[in-house]
């Protein structure tokens, strides 16, 4: 089943973030290859195409196999560790459209 993963930031987590950015990257990466990542990218917190004004958080949206196993998944989350999450949210999500 798919779901949606909501990382809200902290405050001034920009450092924290770009610190940890290459192993959450690479475990989007090993979604990918496992052929389960539909989705995923940073929330920029102001209207543009480009991250200058900073991230407010991320989104995922993946394949699990149950809630808890995304849980799981998201709790080891290397952003995470670091700091970069104030909270993060799970949902079950279904795909509608693109069909």
């Amino acid at each position: 089943m798919l779901y949606m993963i909501l990382g809200r930031d902290q405050q001034n987590s920009g450092d924290a973030r770009m610190n940890a950015r290459p192993a959450h990257v690479a475990r989007l990466k090993a979604l990918q290859e496992q052929g389960r990542l539909i989705v995923a990218g940073p929330l920029p917190r102001i209207d543009a195409p480009s991250l200058e004004g900073g991230v407010s958080g991320s989104l995922i949206v993946a394949e699990f196999e149950d809630l808890a196993s995304a849980r799981s998944w998201a709790d080891a989350d290397p952003y995470i560790e670091a700091g970069v999450y104030a909270e993060v949210e799970i949902k079950p999500f279904i795909k509608a459209l693109p069909a």
